[in-house]
């Protein structure tokens, strides 16, 4: 039993870290903006690249038809067309992929009996979870061909980010209570545990703030920090009515807001990563915990000053997937419900999954 777990568990991580390459490119084509290049959603047809001058030349004609190319990229040629179009296709090839690895391995571990049983339909509900995010990815896309439009809708940026870190995170955590699942909760402290699942809602809050910094393009303005255009508290933040709309579509606000939730994550995962040791985690993760979150604030500051060049807001990107993963691995060890040499450790008997 304990082998079988190992080896799913393995299977999932392995899920879990394309998925991480496939958010990381997802940034890298909006950054780039190569998600617009591929006008047709074919799930099996667009598996393989244009193999001749005429298809290449089909495929630019109608990227020509679409306002960012006349607003944009009029005149880029053939040359430039395929410069973006391999990134988009790049990036749908591995969703394909992502695919094809969750779903084979499911099925043989499946029938040959690997895999528990009352685990296959949380399995199967994230698989269907997988392909759901390819439509919505193809819906955030669609938004971009609309006239007098150079990129994807914000609104629809944000569902394709926040469905993919659902999806990551429901992976991670059903790997890793896989490896140790969670036991009774009696030898950790409450506040430790809420401070944990604190942590982590902030991170995912942080990052859909993100979300809407990258759909408006709000990191190309107030290239100054701490300060906004030398204020604390930037003028202009509430211009929109009503005031609710601020926080989804005022760059002044939706930049504000990002570097509010940023500094507070910091702080809070900063303290976990202080006080974590003591209520029994492994001093690796709390140190884990305090890199992460440091590296992630420094790109996060480096990226706006520098004005978001693409390998830095790359980076920026792969950092927040890397903090969500760390807080991810430090909460469910203070679930686990065991100090490695506490008193409680003998008493702790772990549930199933």
């Amino acid at each position: 039993m304990r082998q079988n777990r190992r080896i799913v568990a393995a299977w999932l991580f392995t899920v879990a870290a394309m998925i991480m390459v496939m958010i990381v490119l997802g940034g890298a084509t909006r950054l780039t903006g190569s998600g617009l290049s591929i006008m047709e959603w074919a799930p099996l047809m667009g598996t393989l690249p244009p193999m001749s001058d005429a298809e290449w030349h089909r495929l630019f004609d109608l990227y020509k038809q679409i306002p960012q190319y006349s607003l944009i990229n009029e005149g880029f040629g053939l040359a430039g067309f395929k410069h973006i179009f391999w990134l988009e296709w790049t990036h749908r090839l591995w969703g394909r992929l992502i695919g094809a690895v969750f779903l084979v391995p499911l099925v043989w571990l499946a029938v040959t009996g690997r895999i528990e049983r009352r685990l296959v339909p949380r399995l199967v509900l994230l698989f269907a979870l997988g392909g759901l995010q390819g439509a919505v990815g193809w819906f955030m896309v669609a938004s971009g061909f609309l006239p007098e439009t150079i990129s994807v809708s914000a609104y629809r940026l944000v569902v394709h980010l926040a469905l993919a870190l659902t999806l990551y995170a429901a992976i991670i955590w059903t790997a890793l209570s896989l490896l140790r699942p969670i036991g009774p909760p009696v030898s950790v402290p409450l506040g430790p545990r809420a401070l944990a699942a604190t942590c982590a809602g902030l991170v995912a809050l942080t990052i859909v703030a993100g979300g809407f910094v990258a759909g408006l393009h709000a990191g190309l303005t107030y290239n100054t920090f701490p300060l906004m255009d030398g204020q604390l508290v930037p003028s202009g933040w509430d211009t929109l009515q009503p005031v609710l709309r601020n926080l989804t579509e005022n760059v002044t606000a939706v930049q504000f807001d990002h570097r509010v939730l940023a500094t507070v994550t910091l702080v809070m995962v900063s303290l976990m990563a202080a006080l974590g040791p003591r209520a029994g985690l492994p001093r690796s993760i709390s140190v884990a915990l305090l890199v992460a979150v440091a590296v992630q604030y420094g790109l996060g500051v480096t990226t706006l000053l520098l004005v978001v060049p693409v390998p830095v807001a790359t980076l920026h990107q792969a950092g927040a997937v890397i903090l969500l993963t760390t807080v991810l691995i430090a909460w469910h060890r203070l679930l686990h419900g065991r100090l490695p040499d506490g008193p409680h450790a003998a008493k702790a008997a772990p549930k199933p999954v």
